[in-house]
């Protein structure tokens, strides 16, 4: 059995090799790394996240598709483009995401960035109340509400946009909200939004991350799931209650490249 101070030792030296620009090439965070906008990086990085299952190849290939099919200006292509130009866009696929779930995306952030300047109120903002919200699964849930609220939502897109009230770990949004909230000297992750502290993030969890946490004995809960996530989360707060979210860089990085067990 390792001990807490055993395993922030690990973990710690795991940050510290992983959390760095180098990290950055081969991740999905790529992607929203070659903007400087900050409306572009919110929307490559949101396709790369919803885009991140499977192989880190393969989804980095299909975000950079999708975004040259966008003229590489994903904010004016979603803001400003014609019916012709969405000609460009039909036919891309990535695994189950496909035409009818890309074109309510962009008719999404279509609608929203006519309102607002960036995407961080469409989880922190209550769609019905306009009040702020200070909690990741609250968030989590007010975006899911928020973002099927157009007229015709697609059924089929709802398993692309996780819910925690579905009992999902929301891995690929929690991964979002780690890019555009957390920020560190290191410089991987952008730090572009201030609703909410870095503090209160979720750590994202996969299998990967889930059979490395119960290796070291830090998650007990045996589903991989919500409840999964804010337990691991609820421990990782003991090593580094300011920045707890910074170790998924350590146990997604054993788990993936390190192969840990």
């Amino acid at each position: 059995m390792n001990t807490q101070q055993e395993i922030k030792k690990i973990l710690d030296q795991k940050v510290k090799q992983y959390n760095k620009l180098d990290f950055i090439a081969k991740d999905p965070i790529c992607i929203p790394h070659q903007f400087k906008k900050q409306q572009d990086i919110e929307i490559a990085g949101f396709f790369a996240a919803i885009f991140a299952w499977g192989n880190r190849t393969t989804i980095i290939n299909k975000s950079k598709e999708l975004l040259q099919r966008m003229d590489n200006a994903p904010y004016d292509f979603c803001t400003s483009h014609q019916s012709k130009d969405l000609k460009k866009i039909i036919g891309f696929v990535h695994r189950t995401y496909n035409d009818t779930d890309l074109l309510y995306t962009i008719e999404f952030f279509k609608q929203h960035y006519t309102k607002q300047s960036s995407l961080e109120t469409a989880f922190f903002i209550n769609n019905l109340t306009g009040k702020p919200i200070r909690n990741v699964q609250e968030g989590l849930i007010n975006f899911h509400e928020y973002f099927f609220s157009l007229e015709d939502a697609p059924h089929r897109t709802k398993k692309h946009i996780a819910n925690p009230q579905s009992g999902s770990t929301c891995k690929r949004l929690n991964m979002y909200l780690r890019w555009m909230v957390r920020f560190d000297q290191q410089a991987v992750d952008f730090g572009i939004w201030k609703s909410i502290p870095p503090a209160a993030l979720i750590c994202p969890i996969d299998v990967h991350v889930g059979r490395v946490s119960r290796s070291l004995g830090i998650l007990q809960r045996k589903q991989t799931d919500w409840l999964a996530a804010i337990e691991l989360t609820n421990y990782l707060r003991t090593l580094d209650p300011k920045d707890p979210v910074k170790y998924d860089f350590a146990l997604f990085s054993l788990g993936v490249i390190e192969k840990f067990n």
